[in-house]
Order: C-alpha cells, then structure tokens, then sequence
C-alpha cells in the first residue's frame, strides 16, 4: 500500500539564476556564488536558528519545484556520461525522482534581521534557481558529513574548467559585485555534456541579465550581456 506525508516549505531561495539553464551541476563549485535563504511566514522564528551560527556549513534540503508532477523512470542519462549512457535514478542526482528532493551543501556567511522578513540566511556555493522551494536546513557536521576516501562512482571529480574570455566592457550591464560569480559559473562550463558546437550561442539568465556566450577549442568567449527584458521570448536555453 502507498503512503503519503505532508511536507512543508519552510523558505525560497533568492539566487541570480533566473532559470535551470547555466546552474552549477553541484553546490560548492562555485563559492563565489551569494544567495540568501528567506523563510515564510510562519517560520520566521528566531528560536528556531539558536546555535546554527556556530556551524561553517549548512545542508539545504530542498524541492525540484520545476518537476513538479512528471513522472519519474527508473533509469536516467546523466549529462555526465554525455547523454549516452543510462544509469539507474538512485545512482544520479536527477531531478526525475519518486520524490523530487534535492540536497545541498553551503557554506553559511552570516545571519542577518531584515524588519520586514526576519531572519535571512547567507549563503555560498548553492546551485538552485531563484525561488526554490527550500523544506528543511540541517547542520553540516565536518566529522560525519565528510568522507575524503569516499568513491565518486562514474563521477569521481569535476571536469576541467574552462578559460573564460570577457572584455570589461561587455561585462558591464553585470552589478560589480556579481561579475567574478559570473565568471567563475562559466569556467564551469554550463553546456549540456551531450553539446559541444562550436559556433553555437548559449544564452545564460544571471543577476538580471541575460549572458550570451560561445564555447571553442577549451575557451568560452562571453559575446554579449544584455538585460533580461530585452531577452523574454528568446530562447535562453539549448
């Protein structure tokens, strides 16, 4: 017989990324990366975060909002084996899951009041687009949580990252302090790992700004950086 519970969403994440497309494959990749856990409502309780200032690391446990009701499959094809290979879902991290959840490690920067949304966590390094669904926040303990002879499977560490060219005027439509973020998400290389044309234009949606690049020969060159109104109704995503 089937059971069900009911879970809650205690918080969204508030990110630069406006869309799926682009996102780090991990969290921690890119530490550069700010965003803030706001809470709802009813659990803007500071009893409820007493002590998690003591903790450097900070497990989000939360929903692949963007799935929502489609089915899950038993076997899946990881953009790491290049889209070819099919995997069994419990051994990937795909968001075609029984119970879409996802979990990701960050690093906690500091704690702040705001008057109107009461406590606001900051983070670094989280892969989640802006708006997630956050449904729980654990500490990360550095004596259990962390395993360096651990077996990384068919992904045993990250790809090699990518020379990433931008002239300063190009880059300018970016806010100053989301410009090294940028960069550093691109070095990751955001392509899927099944497209590698070379010639071919990405479109990236960041920090208010749609980011259009290309990708040769172990260089990406950023073409163009333009606000993300002029891009509705484009195609942002390969």
């Amino acid at each position: 017989m089937s059971e069900s519970m009911t879970v809650h969403i205690i918080a969204r994440i508030r990110s630069d990324f406006g869309a799926k497309f682009g996102i780090p494959r991990q969290s921690g990749l890119v530490d550069s990366l700010t965003a803030r856990v706001i809470f709802e409502p009813e659990y803007r309780n500071y009893d409820a975060l007493r002590g998690l200032d003591g903790f450097s690391h900070l497990w989000l446990i939360w929903q692949f909002s963007q799935c929502m009701g489609r089915d899950w499959s038993p076997t899946v094809r990881p953009p790491k084996l290049g889209g070819n290979r099919r995997m069994g879902v419990f051994a990937t991290r795909s968001p075609f899951r029984p119970n879409p959840i996802g979990l990701s490690s960050v690093r906690l920067e500091r704690i702040e009041t705001d008057p109107v949304l009461g406590p606001v966590l900051y983070v670094c390094g989280a892969d989640l687009m802006d708006g997630t669904p956050i449904l729980d926040i654990k500490p990360y303990l550095p004596y259990t949580d962390s395993h360096p002879d651990a077996r990384g499977g068919f992904a045993p560490g990250p790809q090699a990252a990518l020379e990433v060219q931008a002239s300063a005027g190009v880059l300018a439509p970016v806010p100053p302090d989301k410009r090294q973020a940028l960069l550093d998400t691109l070095a990751q290389d955001p392509r899927p790992g099944y497209q590698h044309e070379p010639g071919r234009v990405y479109g990236l949606l960041f920090a208010g700004c749609n980011v259009r690049f290309t990708v040769e020969d172990g260089v990406l060159t950023v073409r163009e950086v333009c606000p993300a109104e002029r891009a509705r109704g484009e195609r942002n995503s390969p």
